[in-house]
């Protein structure tokens, strides 16, 4: 059956244009204490700018007559560069930009709600407008929306061109290798993306971690990993009020907590931190209000602790962000891990996915470490890397995980295993992970590619000891005798 015109022509845009007030907002007006104009948008429209950027590639433009504050803001927040305030007359705005990006009319779609964004319309390939735009603009446009503006119509356009552009593509191949934001690869072919897994072995302490962070850079990890939690959704009210011993002196469980918690100022430090020193970060996040917060930075990937395997809620809130996700499998049955999978897929099949293998018990003995089950999962889900995530206290395991299949492994790393803290015990120190990385890389060389052959190096041994060379090689011989 031949594609609709519909779909061929949301299969051509590469830039959606938008009006603001009246399409990424309600059009309501609100003022702040200081009468200051606000504008009210929905987390909807805001995950369809960055969804339709990570899977279709196609980015988005704001032209409007707005001056707000807020929307200055709000472009900044979802990185809209392409962004015209104040603007007298639309057509003529749109034609600067295709002219500027070398972009033809039909590669650009445009969402209006009013009868200043008509003209812009008709020159637009594609014409777009919300549920409760004027009926004039409903007459003349493309695409009318099921949603109300700044209630999720541009949010419904993003998911229509993604839908096309991924129905364009092939499907996942057995050598899906996932591109990260920060040029870094992961999956069959590329080098062992290793993770230095901090987690809360800073024990609340900045300073600990930038030293963490120093060691990994010098180890070579590709990565720091932290963990993020809202104590007060994590931790069981049971549990709150349960005294325990602490650096801090004997105070409550849920206090414990919240001293180990980073927040937005640790948080923006590291992240300045190893944008300096050029090593990936990113965190594990154990509940929703974690995602929210974790989205003021732009870190390459997500990873959902084993434990959070069957956090459905939580799942579906990280695949709103479009980032990778790593998912990890200990502690977890065969149908918990294919319930999990489902729903990534469900979600968007070509959502970029990767599956660590892993047992939760710290640290974990070598006979339940169960290796093999990398090769289980890459049989399983061709195409989605498969990875290792290891609580074991030797460092040969971890390198044997590679030549398993591993394409990205991650160990729990502190300065001194002696440390006060739960997760110290089973976590490698900077020398071992330093070998760790060195093995793991050494492996990847030796692993080579299968292919026979003879070596420049293997020829002087050929000429010394054998007796019947091949003809190749005895013109060689009878040279040198």
């Amino acid at each position: 059956m031949m594609k609709s015109i519909l779909t061929q022509k949301l299969e051509r845009i590469k830039l959606v244009l938008t009006d603001c007030d009246g399409v990424l907002t309600d059009g309501g007006v609100y003022y702040g204490v200081n009468g200051e104009e606000l504008k009210k948008f929905d987390i909807r429209d805001g995950m369809g700018v960055e969804r339709m950027r990570n899977f279709a590639g196609v980015d988005t433009g704001i032209i409007t007559g707005e001056l707000s504050p807020s929307v200055i803001k709000r472009a900044e927040k979802l990185k809209i560069t392409e962004l015209h305030l104040g603007v007298k007359d639309k057509p003529v705005v749109f034609k600067e930009i295709l002219s500027r990006l070398n972009l033809k009319a039909e590669e650009v779609a445009y969402i209006g709600d009013d009868t200043n964004d008509v003209e812009v319309m008709k020159l637009a390939g594609i014409g777009v407008c919300p549920a409760n735009a004027i009926s004039f603009i409903k007459d003349i446009a493309d695409i009318v929306c099921e949603a109300e503006g700044g209630k999720g119509c541009f949010r419904e356009l993003a998911e229509m061109i993604i839908a096309s552009h991924q129905s364009a593509k092939s499907k996942f191949t057995a050598t899906e290798v996932i591109a990260l934001n920060s040029g870094n690869k992961i999956g069959p072919g590329e080098p062992c993306y290793i993770i230095a897994e901090i987690g809360i072995n800073h024990n609340g302490d900045l300073e600990i971690a930038k030293k963490l962070i120093d060691e990994a850079v010098a180890a070579k990890a590709t990565a720091v990993k932290f963990q993020k939690r809202t104590p007060e959704i994590c931790v069981p009210k049971d549990q709150w009020e349960i005294m325990r011993d602490t650096p801090w002196g004997r105070i409550s469980y849920i206090d414990y907590k919240r001293k180990t918690e980073f927040g937005i100022a640790e948080y923006a430090t590291i992240d300045q931190y190893c944008k300096k020193l050029g090593i990936d970060w990113f965190v594990s996040t154990w509940d929703v209000e974690a995602v929210d917060f974790m989205e003021h930075f732009d870190t390459p990937l997500y990873k959902l602790a084993s434990a959070s395997l069957t956090d459905f809620p939580l799942i579906k809130r990280i695949l709103l962000t479009g980032k990778p996700l790593m998912l990890s499998t200990g502690m977890s049955t065969n149908k918990e891990i294919e319930d999990a999978v489902n729903l990534v897929r469900e979600f968007d099949e070509n959502y970029p996915l990767m599956i660590a293998h892993s047992t939760s018990a710290y640290p974990c003995k070598p006979e339940e470490l169960n290796l093999k089950m990398i090769q289980t999962l890459g049989n399983k889900y061709p195409g989605v890397p498969i990875g290792y995530s290891g609580h074991e206290t030797g460092l040969a395991t971890t390198v044997a995980a590679v030549t398993l299949g591993a394409t990205f492994v991650e160990r729990h790393f502190t300065l001194d295993r002696a440390m006060w803290g739960s997760d110290h015990a089973a976590s490698v120190e900077p020398q071992g992970f330093q070998r760790m990385v060195r093995d793991i890389h050494d492996v990847e060389i030796a692993t080579g590619d299968g292919i026979k052959r003879v070596y420049e190096s293997e020829l002087g041994p050929m000429k010394r000891l054998r007796v019947n060379i091949s003809p190749e090689y005895k013109e060689e011989k009878e040279k040198t005798a």
